[in-house]
Formats: C-alpha cells, structure tokens, sequence
C-alpha cells in the first residue's frame, strides 16, 4: 500500500479501524423554551409524539446550566449505507475507536518539521492554491508540527462552524433539544405556536424524511409538525374547542434575522419558527435550495393547515403574536429535535448554514447574549477564549461563515480539533464525529475520487470544508502512513476554478496520509 511493509502493515491495520469507525459514525448521523432550549426528558419519561426521545447514551454535558434529562447517542447504522454513490468496491471497514490513531504507541513515529516540509513542497506548489496557509499537528496533543502563514488570519468561510460546534457544546448540554410549543393564548380562543428555534422541524411524513439524502433513524429524526398538530387538536377536543385563532411567537431571537450575506437560497431568514429549513421543496438535495421570504409565517400556516385535518378550524390567517407567550400558558402539544449533539454533527456533515445559525444561537442564549448574529458571535468568542483557544487575528461574525468579515489563523484551527478531540473535553467529541468522511460522506463525498490525485486518502480524511467566491479551505484529521493521527488546516485563496483548487488541496492532505515525514 506504502513503501516500506513494516509501515504499511501498522498503516493498513490503524487505519483501517478509523475507517470502520468514520462509516459507522456516519451511519449515526446520516441514516439513521426558557433561558435555551430544554433538556431531554428525564428518565421513564413517555416520549412526546413527533418529538425525539432517544434511547440512553453517553452524552456528556458541558459547561452551563445542569442537564436534568437522560442523555443519548446514536445508534450505529450499516456501514455500507453510509457510503455515496460508486463506492460499493471499496473494502469492507472493520470497526474502531474515532482517535484510535492517536495511541499508535512507540512505533509510530512523530512527523518532524523538516520532513513535512519536504513532503509537502511539490503541492504546496501548485498554482490552482493561489495563496495558501496551513498548519499541521499532532492530533494526540495538539502540539504544531509545521506550518506555513500558520498565525496568519485568513477567511475560513465554512470552517467557522468548527468554532460554532466547539462553543456551543462547551456551553449546552449534549442531549439538550429544540422545543416547539403550542400553548393556549391570551385572547379567549386563542392559541401560540411557540419557536424554540429548531430549523430542522419537518412538515414531511415520517418516512419521506431524508438528511443528506438518507433515512433518518429514529435518533437523528427531526421533530414533527404533524405530531404537535395531532397532540394540539387532541387537547383542543378534549375540551371542546374546534375553532380557534392562531398566533406565532418569535420573541426567543432579537435583532435583524438577515444574515449580510443573504441570498434565499444559501441560507433562510434566521427565525425562531421554520419548517425544513425554509425550503420551498423541503425534499430538495440542493446545495442551495429556494427558501420562503418569510419562513416563519409559513411554518404557522403549514401548522394551520394540519390542524385543520384533525378537525380544527383555524380562523383567519396566522399573524405573528405582539408580545411573547406567558411563562405559565398552558400547553397544548410540544416536540423535540434531536440532541445537540445530533444536531452539530448533521450541522458539519452537509454543512448546513441555516442549522449553523441556530445553533450559534443556542449558544448566545446559554451565554446569556442576545440571541441575534451579534450576540452569537460574542457567545462564541468569549467562550472560545474561556477554552484557551488562542484569539489573536479571530474576527467572528456568524455561526456558518457566510460572512466574507470572518478572520481565523489556520493554527486556531487545528487547536478546536484538538480540543474536539482532547480527554478533557468529552463533550465536544461530537466535532469529530461529525465531520464528513472522504470520499464517502456528506460535503467531502464527491471529494479524494479517481481523478483528483488524491483517491489513496479516501476514508483516511475526516475533515469540515469551506468555500466562498475565491476562498477554498479543509480543516480535520488524516491518518499517515505509520498510523498516527495528524490535524491540519489549509486555507487558500485564490481564482482557479473551484474543482481544481479543490483538489489541489485535497493533494495537500493526501500527501500527509502517504508519508511519515521524518
């Protein structure tokens, strides 16, 4: 497989479990209102229907207030179902630990700063990279390796959502979830359909829900506007009440929900009531579908529309409500997203803007920020310093890197992995696991095939990509050819066509999985 048998025999085996590993993770994430969102249900507790009560798990809480619920993780799918299109002849992975490279033991030896050099010097040399910085290092320790302009801050464009993801797990308990409400209104008659800031809630049948084109499993399953219609009208009738007015409750965020960078497609209107995301086909495989002008008001009439199947006419047209529901308003139905830490790993594995903003300001509210873009970032910024990541040159904007304002030094980088990945830090794990797979999943799934120079490093690659008008980057981890766990960042800009800048930095990173660099 290398040169050398001793070093491919430890690479072969090494790698051979991560990549079982990458795939089953895979399969977990793709096949398968108060102060912030509320956490699960405590134990014994009967899941709400539409919601997503998951089964117990490991889950770790992070900083923040207390977890009080059961905390779940996913369920291991077939590792072939996993895999994209065009994949079927690649080995069948064994199963592993997700940093098992890292504890290669004494046979592994640490890649030196002169070897890397070497190696890296041809590809670093292409001209499809235009400018280009990096930063390589251990992933066991996080301790910098080589790098080139590695301090230098540079646009991430998507790779912000590693500082999103690593924030927001440090602040929100894992198995914390998005609930959507419905409770009585103030008006006699009237009711609130209640945002709690979950994009992902789905109008869609159970059995046509798709995430990055795959069955959800029931631990990754979004929560269900037609179960909170069911269980409302259930509540309605069972009282009596067969006609109502019906309100919606965005109070949960504040300022201008307009991303700067808004175009209808690439991401919605940020708001704390959507359904599907705000596409306008919410089975859309799209990398950037239409989305509805106004997402939220949508999202209330979809509500009205299903109500009105169960028997319940909804007067009028949905209107936004002028104050926020009453703390102590009875509840009519509720459901719950999947965890957070579901949820980041979907947000990284497609990449997913809209969640991203979510997300962020999830953070916010833990933080006790506004829950606007500014507020995020200030969540997101202060509680990266908290970790000890090094701020110097970060300019934070948003929560998925839309913003073209957004600065990170490509040595940032590769220090939120290796907090995503440390002992200390379990509650981060889901940074790891949900970043895309090369050459099988997510946005690296059309990435390191046949012809891009870079196919030995498929499934060795874990990585979140990036990419604006000019502005290509990859940060993740890559196994090398003694078995040991690198991270790395690489950061371009330049204006070759996309695909050839791509692959000039997927070469980069093949590179690093093809030598030990001594």
């Amino acid at each position: 497989m290398r040169a050398g048998a001793g070093a491919g025999g430890r690479r072969r085996g090494t790698a051979a479990g991560l990549f079982g590993t990458a795939l089953l993770v895979a399969g977990t994430v793709l096949t398968s209102g108060g102060a912030y969102a509320q956490p699960s249900a405590t134990p014994g507790a009967t899941p709400t229907p539409g919601g997503s009560t998951a089964p117990p798990g490991t889950g770790t809480p992070g900083p923040g207030t207390p977890a009080t619920g059961t905390p779940a993780t996913g369920t291991p799918g077939a590792a072939s179902a996993s895999a994209s299109p065009g994949s079927a002849a690649r080995p069948a992975p064994a199963a592993g630990t997700v940093l098992a490279a890292a504890e290669a033991g004494p046979g592994a030896g640490l890649p030196t700063a002169q070897g890397l050099q070497q190696a890296l010097a041809p590809v670093l040399g292409d001209r499809n990279l235009g400018t280009v910085s990096l930063a390589v290092a251990d992933a066991a320790d996080g301790r910098l390796l080589y790098g080139s302009g590695e301090n230098t801050p540079a646009t991430p464009a998507s790779t912000t959502k590693l500082a999103t993801s690593v924030a927001a797990l440090s602040l929100i308990p894992a198995e914390t979830r998005l609930t959507t409400r419905v409770v009585k209104g103030a008006a006699p008659g009237g009711i609130t359909l209640v945002g709690g800031g979950d994009p992902t809630l789905t109008a869609l049948p159970a059995d046509q829900v798709q995430i990055a084109g795959l069955p959800a499993d029931p631990d990754t399953a979004p929560a269900s506007l037609d179960a909170l219609a069911r269980q409302t009208a259930t509540a309605l009738k069972a009282v009596g009440t067969t006609t109502v007015s019906l309100d919606y409750d965005l109070s949960l965020y504040s300022g201008n929900p307009q991303h700067k960078n808004h175009d209808g497609e690439n991401i919605a209107l940020v708001t704390s009531l959507m359904v599907d995301e705000g596409k306008v086909d919410p089975k859309s495989r799209e990398d950037a579908p239409a989305r509805f002008a106004d997402p939220a008001g949508q999202a209330a009439e979809a509500f009205a529309g299903l109500l009105k199947a169960q028997g319940i006419t909804v007067q009028g047209k949905a209107k936004q409500a002028s104050a926020p529901a009453a703390a102590d308003a009875a509840v009519l139905g509720r459901v719950d997203s999947p965890t957070m830490a579901r949820l980041v790993e979907r947000m990284l594995t497609t990449s997913d803007n809209t969640l991203a903003e979510a997300i962020a300001r999830q953070a916010a509210l833990a933080a006790r920020q506004p829950a606007g873009f500014e507020g995020a970032a200030t969540a997101v910024t202060q509680e990266l310093a908290r970790l000890g990541v090094p701020m110097t040159g970060v300019v934070i904007n948003d929560g998925s890197g839309l913003h073209t304002g957004n600065a990170i030094p490509p040595v940032v980088l590769v220090r939120l992995l290796a907090l995503a990945g440390a002992d200390q830090h379990p509650a981060l794990r889901p940074v790891m696991t949900g970043l895309p797979i090369a050459g099988f999943t997510g946005t690296l799934g059309k990435r390191f095939g046949a012809g891009s120079g870079a196919a030995d490093a498929a499934g060795l690659v874990r990585a979140k990509t990036g990419s604006l008008s000019g502005v290509n980057t990859l940060a993740g981890t890559v196994v090398d050819a003694e078995g040991r766990l690198l991270s790395f960042a690489v950061m371009t800009r330049t204006g070759a066509p996309v695909d050839a800048a791509r692959a000039a930095m997927d070469r980069i990173v093949a590179r690093l999985a093809a030598c030990g660099c001594h």
